[in-house]
């Protein structure tokens, strides 16, 4: 199993390095068009589309698992922080499997929706250009599989008890996995 966990956490890492990749390129393209638009008075084609539909759909939805695979998706406990520590670990782990659920529900539906684009050839034309955007209708089952891969061998960990390998103990981020 812990090995199972180490594939999952390097797949998970690569592609939010992917993400974080996204971010990088949008910001430069944003910088270029700001910088054709006011000194060459010629702005860059295509930008808004490319930022909107390729780098923010890239960086909103393939990091979700590496959030996950950190426990760091943001929560609100009202309720459950007054309880004794064995409830909290036991209500956590019996949540997955609404999550996997959900998520799983998600994945089939973004890539049905996904593979329509695609036979469509979805695109949009701004000014003279056509922008094909149906590969980015792929991120999204991309992202919500891979959380669901997380979030099902999280639950497989609470139910066994095994060391889960999804990240380093000696990590320098500050989050805890729910097994330990």
């Amino acid at each position: 199993m812990y090995r199972i966990g180490r594939a999952l956490s390097f797949v998970t890492n690569l592609l939010t390095v992917v993400a974080g990749l996204a971010i990088t390129l949008m910001m430069l393209h944003v910088t270029a068009d700001v910088v054709a638009r006011t000194v060459f008075n010629s702005p860059l084609p295509g930008t808004i589309t490319y930022v909107s539909n390729w780098y923010m759909v890239l960086a909103g939805f393939i990091p979700l698992a590496f959030t996950e695979q950190k426990s760091a998706h943001i929560s609100v406990e009202v309720v459950v922080e007054r309880l004794p520590g064995f409830v909290q670990k036991h209500l956590a782990g019996w949540l997955l499997p609404v999550s996997i659920i959900t998520f799983a529900i998600l994945t089939l539906r973004t890539f049905e929706e996904a593979i329509v684009k695609y036979e469509v050839g979805a695109s949009i034309v701004q000014g003279a250009s056509k922008i094909w955007v149906w590969p980015t209708y792929f991120f999204l089952p991309v992202g919500c599989g891979l959380m669901t891969l997380v979030v099902t061998y999280k639950f497989l960990i609470y139910l066994t008890g095994q060391p889960s390998g999804l990240h380093d103990e000696q990590s320098d981020t500050g989050f805890e996995a729910i097994d330990d």
